[in-house]
């Protein structure tokens, strides 16, 4: 959606070493914001995005405007994929994912792309569009690219720039709520996940970070588990005043 930082460079760089042209879509796309988030205050530093594309090696910029994603004298179709949406960013965003899944598949039919990159700081944005394209059987191979980070670990986001200078220290919560959950699980041996996540949550909580979730899950399904006997996900969401971050770490 713009606002490009080096996480959305990363995805350009890791395409251009899948495919011979590498296409950027950036759209602000109106369906996948709630009833309380503001479209209008969603940063467009458009010329910056575009000379950035070009410096990191894409051939074609596509911008179109709503009306050509959305023309006003068509009836709209949903999708959506339940089994993956109904917690998390689906429960706290309420038709987030119905409005990401409807315009990144008219952005493929309209760019017919052969890879398309995603970063893996949005997990369940990523494994939802993973289903979709496995289940309407797109010609697309989806390849996840790791989440890019600051120096001390925090997520780069194009949140972070609402960031206050102390909110910016506590960020980095994030970031050691999940260092603790692959310390408890991999080195310690936990396999409690209520543990764990009680953990994150007071990890979060002691940076200032008021938690939306913490929680083990199954990488794919995202379900609940039981017992830690195989990879898992972490996944964090909270917030420092008004901005809300989130990050993941498969363990």
């Amino acid at each position: 959606m713009g606002a490009l930082h080096e996480g959305h460079l990363k995805l350009i760089e890791v395409a251009r070493g899948l495919s011979d042209e590498v296409w950027v879509t950036i759209f602000v796309n109106p369906t996948q914001f709630g009833p309380h988030e503001d479209l209008a205050k969603y940063p467009r530093p458009i010329e910056q995005d575009l000379a950035a594309c070009e410096r990191a090696g894409a051939a074609v910029v596509f911008t179109p405007e709503p009306e050509e994603v959305y023309p006003p004298d068509v009836v709209p179709f949903a999708i959506d994929v339940p089994d993956l949406t109904g917690e998390f960013e689906g429960a706290h965003r309420p038709g987030h994912f119905a409005g990401v899944c409807r315009v990144v598949l008219k952005l493929f039919n309209l760019c017919g792309p052969t890879f398309a990159c995603f970063g893996q700081k949005d997990y369940q944005q990523m494994i939802v569009i993973e289903a979709m394209v496995a289940d309407l059987n797109l010609p697309i191979a989806i390849q996840r690219v790791p989440t890019v980070r600051e120096s001390d670990g925090l997520a780069m986001s194009s949140r972070n720039r609402y960031l206050t200078p102390e909110q910016r220290r506590h960020a980095v919560g994030l970031y050691k709520a999940l260092s603790l959950a692959q310390q408890m699980i991999k080195d310690d041996g936990h396999t409690d996940p209520a543990l764990v996540e009680s953990a994150m949550r007071q990890t979060l909580e002691a940076h200032h970070i008021r938690p939306d979730y913490a929680c083990i899950r199954h990488p794919r399904t995202l379900g609940a588990l039981d017992t830690i006997d195989r990879e898992v996900v972490a996944l964090i969401a909270g917030r420092l005043g008004d901005v809300r971050l989130l990050d993941n770490r498969v363990i």
